[in-house]
C-alpha cells in the first residue's frame, strides 16, 4: 500500500514563512509528476505548483516568487517553501503525486491527507 504523508502546517503571522513536506511509502517503483493543491472555505480546490520528475516546475501566479516546490527523489518527498505569506494564503495544501508502483508499474494519483495552513495576526 502507498501512503502520502503530509506535515509542516501551522499557525504563522502575516510575511512569516513556513516549510511543507509530503513523504511517499509503500511499494514505490518511482514518482512521477508531484504537486501541491490548496482549498479555503467555499473555495474550490486549487494547483498551487507541481514539479515533475524532470525538476521542471510550475506555479499559480499568486504565489510565483514567494514559494518554492523541490523533491528529494531518494526520499520519495516533496517540499514547499513559503515565504512571505499573506492572509490570502489560508487553506487546507494537499499533496498529490503520480506514483509508479513497483512490479506491476501501473501508475495512480494519490493524495495526502492535508495539513491547515492560517496566516493570521
Amino acid at each position: 500500500q502507498v501512503q502520502l504523508v503530509t506535515s509542516g502546517g501551522g499557525l504563522v503571522q502575516p510575511g512569516g514563512s513556513l516549510r511543507l513536506s509530503c513523504a511517499a511509502s509503500g511499494s514505490i517503483s518511482g514518482i512521477n509528476l508531484m504537486s501541491w493543491y490548496r482549498q479555503a472555505p467555499g473555495n474550490e480546490r486549487e494547483l498551487v505548483a507541481s514539479i515533475r520528475n524532470n525538476g521542471s516546475t510550475h506555479y499559480v501566479d499568486s504565489v510565483k516568487g514567494r514559494f518554492t516546490i523541490s523533491r528529494d527523489n531518494a526520499k520519495n518527498t516533496v517540499n514547499l517553501e513559503m515565504n512571505s505569506l499573506k492572509v490570502e494564503d489560508t487553506a487546507v495544501y494537499y499533496c498529490n503525486a503520480e506514483i509508479v508502483y513497483k512490479y506491476t508499474y501501473n501508475s495512480r494519483l494519490h493524495w495526502g491527507q492535508g495539513t491547515q495552513v492560517t496566516v493570521s495576526s
